[in-house]
């Protein structure tokens, strides 16, 4: 059975994310929790948010993309790579409610995890960000996401990974994200994760009739630094409530870290050289 250039390198892919997983998930996500830093965060509150869509421009006019182009009946819209947040309505048990759509900065990203070069980087401070300098286009970082965020710029000549990085050229100034800053409502708090969580709980618990009582976030994916909370299920709002409540990376970190790197280089190995080797000319089909 011959074996064309393009099976040898999705082989290749498919290793270099099992070893990845299998690296130490990411150390600040381990620092994380283990206690060694603070996450910080947005609580994104459903009752107070209007659905202006200011965040939106804000978000594209902080980041140098193009204000986006809503129409008065917007259809329900996904992220992509000139849109890093959206606010989508849904009809509900309590009527039409606005949802904001957005990164959400997991506390052990699978998208990190899955990163070999570390191009999508866990920060201490809670943002995932993308280096652009690290990234070698994999793009195993979109197939892992459970929240079907990081887009690529097919478009571009040199194109990159685009995703909510919650302001963090913003954070390094001691400013908040652009969303949090100029939103009317205070739909969007900023702070420390740790907080955030305290003041969802306390709104729960104060406002009984307006709240569910979940916070989406707190352990969906092993927890998030993106945080919701509403007057109605989740699953109203479209958001992936069927994510699972362990991290992404931690299912297989003790898997993989059980088998020697050569076990499983070895046979690719030996198929590079085969590759390398033979001497029947590489033909259109074969490619």
């Amino acid at each position: 059975m011959s074996i064309n250039r393009r099976t040898f390198f999705k082989a290749m892919g498919a290793t270099a994310v099992a070893l990845s997983v299998g690296k130490e998930l990411t150390a600040s996500a381990e620092s994380v929790a283990e206690g060694q830093s603070e996450l910080y965060g947005v609580l994104y509150d459903v009752n107070r948010c209007v659905g202006c869509h200011g965040c939106e421009y804000d978000c594209a006019e902080a980041h140098g993309l193009e204000y986006p182009d809503i129409p008065k009946k917007p259809p329900m819209r996904k992220t992509d790579d000139t849109h890093l947040t959206v606010v989508n309505f849904h009809e509900t048990s309590k009527g039409e409610l606005p949802t904001k759509i957005q990164c959400m900065h997991c506390t052990q990203p699978a998208c990190d995890a899955a990163c070999l070069t570390q191009a999508m980087h866990k920060t201490e401070e809670g943002p995932v960000i993308w280096r652009e300098e690290k990234c070698m286009g994999c793009r195993y970082c979109m197939i892992s996401c459970p929240f079907d965020i990081p887009k690529f710029e097919y478009h571009s000549t040199n194109p990159r990974i685009m995703k909510c990085d919650m302001c963090h050229d913003r954070l390094k100034e001691g400013e908040t994200p652009a969303c949090v800053y100029n939103c009317p409502e205070e739909a969007l708090m900023y702070g420390k994760r740790s907080d955030l969580i305290r003041e969802a709980r306390q709104r729960i618990h104060d406002n009984p009739e307006d709240y569910i009582d979940h916070i989406y976030g707190e352990h969906e994916a092993g927890g998030t630094s993106w945080l919701y909370i509403s007057p109605v299920p989740f699953a109203e709002l479209g958001l992936n409530t069927k994510v699972q409540k362990q991290s992404y990376p931690g299912l297989t970190k003790g898997f993989i870290s059980s088998i020697a790197p050569v076990d499983i280089l070895l046979p690719l190995g030996l198929l590079g050289i085969y590759e390398a080797t033979r001497t029947k000319p590489i033909t259109e089909e074969d490619e």
